[in-house]
């Protein structure tokens, strides 16, 4: 006999910020704890429920990295497999700072800007791919 519940098994949504210098170099956090500790991310984190994405992100970045910024438009959209336990859709926004001071916090123990040749180690194969989009443009 069924209970004629269904269960829906959806992605968590992800976001993250691109940030670049007039160098071109892009603003990375390495990551302070879990299987991903010492390796580096563009800075990101997950949008609560009921909050506007957009708004996750502006709060996920001054969390991360203490600056507050401006989204400026949507660099990517990628599903992420990396984590069998939980399926994630980031999505990559270009950000301009503000205003704030540079200070790595929550899940961040480092912050500094790398040439987009010259990446260290990184932690998520779809920044990755999203890196490789910014040299191609």
């Amino acid at each position: 006999m069924s209970c004629g519940y269904i269960f829906y098994e959806n992605p968590v949504v992800g976001i993250a910020g691109i940030l670049l210098n007039d160098k071109n170099e892009i603003f990375l956090g390495r990551r302070k704890n879990g299987v991903y500790a010492g390796k580096w991310c563009i800075p990101c984190g997950y949008v609560e429920y009921h909050e506007d994405i957009r708004d996750g992100l502006r709060r996920e970045f001054m969390e991360e990295t203490g600056l507050d910024i401006e989204i400026t438009g949507i660099a990517a959209v990628q599903s992420n497999f990396h984590d069998s336990e939980n399926h994630t859709v980031g999505i990559w926004f270009h950000v301009r700072s503000l205003k704030g001071h540079i200070r790595a916090g929550d899940d961040l123990d480092m912050l500094c800007f790398f040439n987009l040749h010259e990446i260290p180690e990184m932690a998520f194969p779809t920044d990755i791919e999203v890196i490789k989009m910014l040299r191609e443009s």
